[in-house]
């Protein structure tokens, strides 16, 4: 996080001293009274002082006193400073709540925050080396400021050694924002995201009116999930997988600078996360659906103009009479809001692999067309008048857990597509088979088995695959309940949550994915319909998921534990 502007300075950080301090027995007195003492007497940072020695269940009630006066007193950057140390998302959600229903007072030039803002510096820089901390620092009040002279120009009272320590303290303070969790382009082949201090530093952030910089909205540059991991003991739910840099490219998608991978995004985290929880694990996804009406013209004109053959010069007309017969498909999602980012992935994926399959769009190597493989022998009849249904699905070899499930590990390429041919009635009924031809069938097998090429080639791919990821962890902390375990609620991302996903333009209709081939001057004609169907909730169940007995997982978990962090640091690597 930038480090918060400083205020026009009267007092200064002076000389640390040489003495170290014992522990008052005074800090066994009531901490409501010495906090509400203080807050009498305007003194912020011994309120805060106060709050911190006592009871765990009392002290996020008391800082949100102080946070709320504070506020009241004009001083924003210290009451949103004090929440910050709240551990409890709801007592900290309260706070919130209660500062934004009330007037805010306006502070003054005159009168600057000085207690909040040495409690700030203090939280800030080396914080475990202040004499309140045991250390030997200390900070004491020192008289400065500016002034203006009758000509206008604003003269600063800092000299000599003062202006000098007040610019190491500036120093100090880039130091600290540029420490070695605060560059989150650096590569990483295990990067952690805490999602309860990530909702922490979001809701911080939205409530100070600050914007999001790119590190949130990209979750610190993640291109893929690999493991969950659950931290009681610190109140942690962690993803975590590989990260690096990232660009975006011309079609305006956010890819890995280092492998060319799509990076997740926020505002897909809150929508998939927020559906598993408050669902319970429902399925989601999209269709792309023939018209009724259109399927029966379509069957209707093929019919017809079978009775004779074209004549040199018709087939282009012909097959503008058929695109014009088979009209638009409809655009359906289930389980998700269309407006969302999620949707348009999911639409955008299946669209386009509709398109590889009936030799629309380029495959790969390995992935022709459905045409293309179509073979009709002399004298033999080509295949009948149909739907080539084709739809992504999950495709994750398993799921792995130490034996006390505190850490999970998902195994698997994520994605596969399967296949049908549907039949089609002379009234536009479709007609599930249940079973495909070994055409339709082997696109499908192809497409699942080159897929990592396809999404090198077509990042949208990817992006499903980071989708399928998400959906997949947020079932895990659904059904283990890791809310629960941590004592997290989901007060920003969660269902009745404050965080809002941006929305844009969800696709209702498509022009229909059709092609044709004359193979032995027969015509060959394939439409093509699917989807994408997001369930994932038979993997997560307990006899599903797989017990690591190596301990291999339970290691990985010990390395990656977010202890020591700073209230505001939420990745790490």
């Amino acid at each position: 996080m930038s480090p918060l502007p400083l205020r026009p300075l009267r007092h200064l950080i002076v000389a640390v001293t040489g003495m170290l301090l014992i522990a008052n027995p005074a800090a066994a007195q009531d901490a409501a009274q010495r906090v509400e003492a203080h807050l009498q007497n305007g003194e912020f940072a011994p309120a805060v002082a106060a709050a911190r020695q006592a009871e765990p269940g009392q002290r996020d009630q008391l800082l949100s006193r102080i946070a709320a006066a504070q506020a009241e007193a004009g001083h924003r950057v210290g009451a949103f400073d004090s929440m910050a140390d709240m551990t409890s998302d709801t007592a900290r959600a309260g706070a919130l709540a209660e500062i934004a229903n009330r007037p805010i007072g306006r502070g003054g030039a005159g009168q600057a925050d000085f207690e909040s803002l040495i409690e700030l510096i203090k939280n800030t820089i080396a914080k475990d080396t202040w004499d309140d901390q045991g250390g030997l620092g200390a900070v004491e009040e020192f008289e400065g400021g500016v002034r203006v002279d009758a000509r206008g120009v604003v003269h600063s009272l800092l000299q000599g050694d003062a202006l000098e320590q007040l610019n190491n303290f500036r120093h100090l303070a880039r130091l600290q924002a540029r420490s070695e969790n605060s560059d989150a382009r650096r590569d990483s082949a295990l990067r952690k995201i805490s999602l309860n201090r990530l909702e922490k530093y979001v809701q911080l952030k939205l409530a100070a009116g600050e914007p999001l910089g790119d590190d949130v909205r990209y979750l610190a540059g993640l291109n893929k999930i690999t493991h969950v991991l659950v931290y009681p003991e610190t109140g942690d739910i962690v993803l975590a997988g590989p990260a690096g840099d990232w660009v975006e490219d011309r079609e305006g998608r956010v890819l890995s600078t280092r492998t060319g991978r799509p990076v997740l995004h926020l505002d897909d985290l809150v929508v998939v996360l927020r559906h598993m929880t408050s669902q319970a694990n429902a399925p989601f996804g999209c269709s792309i659906v023939p018209l009724k009406e259109n399927l029966a013209r379509t069957k209707a004109f093929l019919a017809a103009s079978s009775e004779k053959p074209l004549k040199p010069g018709e087939r282009t007309n012909w097959l503008k009479q058929l695109r014009d017969q088979m009209g638009q498909q409809a655009v359906e999602y289930y389980g998700i809001a269309p407006q969302t980012r999620v949707a348009r992935v999911l639409f955008e994926a299946d669209y386009r692999m509709k398109l590889v399959g009936i030799g629309l769009e380029d495959g790969t190597v390995g992935v022709p067309s459905y045409l293309s493989m179509v073979k009709v022998p002399a004298g033999e009849a080509p295949p009948p008048m149909g739907v080539l249904r084709w739809w992504f699905t999950l495709n994750y070899d398993a799921i792995l857990t130490s034996p006390n499930r505190n850490v999970f590990e998902l195994r698997g390429q994520g994605v596969k597509v399967l296949s049908e041919n549907e039949l089609i009635t002379d009234a536009g009924e479709r007609v599930h088979t249940g079973q495909s031809d070994a055409y339709t069938a082997g696109f499908a097998q192809n497409f699942t088995q080159h897929f990592a090429d396809l999404a090198a080639k077509y990042p949208v791919y990817a992006e499903l695959q980071n989708i399928f990821d998400l959906a997949l962890a947020s079932a895990l902390i659904q059904s283990e309940d890791l809310p629960g375990q941590v004592g997290w609620h989901m007060t920003c991302f969660g269902k009745n949550g404050n965080y809002e996903p941006a929305v844009g333009y969800a696709p209702e209709m498509v022009e229909t994915v059709m092609n044709h081939k004359v193979v032995n001057r027969v015509h060959i004609l394939a439409a093509a319909s699917g989807g994408v169907r997001v369930d994932p909730a038979r993997l997560v169940t307990r006899d599903a998921i797989d017990i690591d007995t190596r301990g291999v997982l339970g290691s990985r978990r010990d390395q990656a534990s977010p202890d020591e962090l700073g209230r505001l640091t939420w990745w790490w690597d």
